[in-house]
């Protein structure tokens, strides 16, 4: 499998049990919306995916490779963007993925060339020399994917990215990543928003640690409307 593999995986902190036996599969070329309220474990999982935190039970699998097995290989197919912002503030928006890009062994005219296509792919080249502090939140985030986009990730996992956005910044990155699936990219997108969600999108439904449902929008939205079905699965407040 080329996408994105998680099976059986359980983590606790202490006796506080944060993933109960999660399981779920993301094809290849595929928008796979991670879908929970807050505290349903999404954080977890992705510092999982990460290997910010090892895996005590369950397999990973990365584009095909094992992450326990294989940490290595498995994360130079991944890139990541994380909830919090990552940026360093001081630095320009090109000076941060210059640091990056020397981290995955690009260097010199090929990572100018990276960063140049990265940028532009994310109408962020004309800001490539401003320092991120000088940026809105929209901006930043934006630079973050671009940095993520980088090495050429097969797998692209993005924790809740919109969050603090206005409307017009969330619909702009949404749809943006939307598109980056359609050319191939697997990608795994963290919310508790349904309304950044499309209806050809899997989901994954989280609640409590727990998968509850997993399928396509379309196929949650022919019962009731995608919202309803969140709240009557988890109980959440309105979205």
């Amino acid at each position: 499998m080329s996408g994105l593999e998680v099976s059986g995986v359980s983590y606790a902190y202490g006796s506080r049990l944060a993933l109960q036996n999660v399981s779920f599969k993301v094809p290849s070329a595929t928008f796979c919306a991670l879908l929970g309220p807050n505290g349903a474990g999404k954080s977890t999982l992705f510092n999982l995916l990460t290997r910010l935190f090892s895996t005590p039970t369950g397999r990973i699998e990365i584009a095909g490779h094992d992450l326990r097995a294989r940490p290595r290989i498995a994360l130079s197919h991944l890139g990541i963007v994380f909830q919090k912002p990552t940026l360093d503030l001081d630095l320009t928006v090109r000076q941060n993925l210059k640091y990056f890009a020397a981290l995955h062994g690009l260097s010199g005219a090929m990572a100018d060339k990276r960063i140049d296509l990265c940028l532009d792919r994310l109408d962020m080249l004309e800001r490539s020399g401003e320092k991120a502090r000088s940026l809105n939140g929209g901006h930043r985030r934006r630079a973050e994917i671009a940095r993520a986009l980088l090495p050429e990730p097969d797998v692209l996992l993005l924790d809740e990215p919109t969050v603090g956005l206005d409307t017009a910044a969330r619909r702009g990155i949404t749809d943006y990543v939307h598109d980056l699936a359609k050319q191939g990219a697997t990608v795994l997108w963290a919310t508790h928003l349904t309304d950044e969600i499309q209806h050809d999108d899997h989901l994954v439904l989280l609640h409590q640690g727990r998968v509850h449902a997993t399928g396509t929008a379309r196929s949650f939205c022919g019962e009731m409307a995608l919202q309803d079905r969140f709240l009557q699965m988890t109980g959440a407040s309105p979205l």
